[in-house]
């Protein structure tokens, strides 16, 4: 089936309302390994919480909670949501553009003797390796993190990754706070650009964000449309 997520079916959307500051220099920085390798060597990833996201914990002790599956965690850091869910029965690959992350995610499955793949790749050049490879993607500060004009190639990526019955998994960072990374978006935006190719199964603001993200936070299950 073709990928519904095309440019002619989402709207243009605004780039001052994604950016406010107006600036590219950050954007166009975001799109180098070397940019998100330079913050973990100089210990700058704030968007590393040290743990996995209290929300990604509580829906998998939820009642309506994914059953383990083939997942693809996009940007995953130091690996502490994928390691997560690898210790929930998930077959877990992990990809992040930091080779120190993908080495840091890397021990930590050692560690806890956990089975999981990572690695050192730029998700943009995923499709072909890995289309309708998974049963889950999972989002959490990938999509705030990449430049605002890439955010339409996401979506049509995630929905090429996704096997048919597969879904996406997001905890979304939407602040409204100019500039970036983290680059803010709002609730219109993720329905202009997931709407097309998922259906919106779920998207609610979580009870245990950690405290810096309170009130910030969607998490979101989008079944894919194929």
């Amino acid at each position: 089936m073709s990928n519904p997520l095309s440019p002619e079916s989402v709207p243009d959307l605004d780039a001052s309302s994604i950016n406010p500051s107006g600036s590219q220099d950050d954007s166009a920085q975001t799109l180098t390994p070397s940019f998100w390798e330079n913050r973990y060597q100089a210990g700058t990833a704030r968007w590393d919480l040290g743990e996995a996201a209290p929300p990604f914990e509580s829906l998998l002790n939820a009642a309506d909670a994914p059953q383990p599956g083939r997942m693809l965690v996009l940007g995953m850091g130091r690996g502490h949501d994928a390691l997560l869910f690898a210790a929930r029965g998930f077959e877990v690959v992990g990809v992040d553009f930091a080779p120190s992350a993908v080495a840091a995610a890397a021990i930590a499955a050692q560690e806890q003797g956990l089975t999981a793949k990572f690695l050192q790749r730029d998700i943009f050049e995923l499709a072909d390796e890995f289309s309708n490879g998974f049963d889950y993607v999972l989002e959490h500060t990938c999509f705030c993190a990449i430049a605002p004009a890439q955010r339409l190639a996401y979506a049509q990526l995630v929905h090429t990754l996704l096997r048919p019955g597969g879904q996406l998994i997001a905890l979304f960072w939407a602040h409204n706070r100019p500039g970036g990374p983290p680059f803010g978006c709002d609730l219109e935006e993720i329905h202009d650009l997931f709407e097309p190719g998922f259906e919106m199964r779920s998207l609610d603001r979580p009870l245990n964000s950690v405290v810096s993200r309170q009130h910030e936070e969607y998490l979101a299950r989008f079944p894919v449309k194929k």
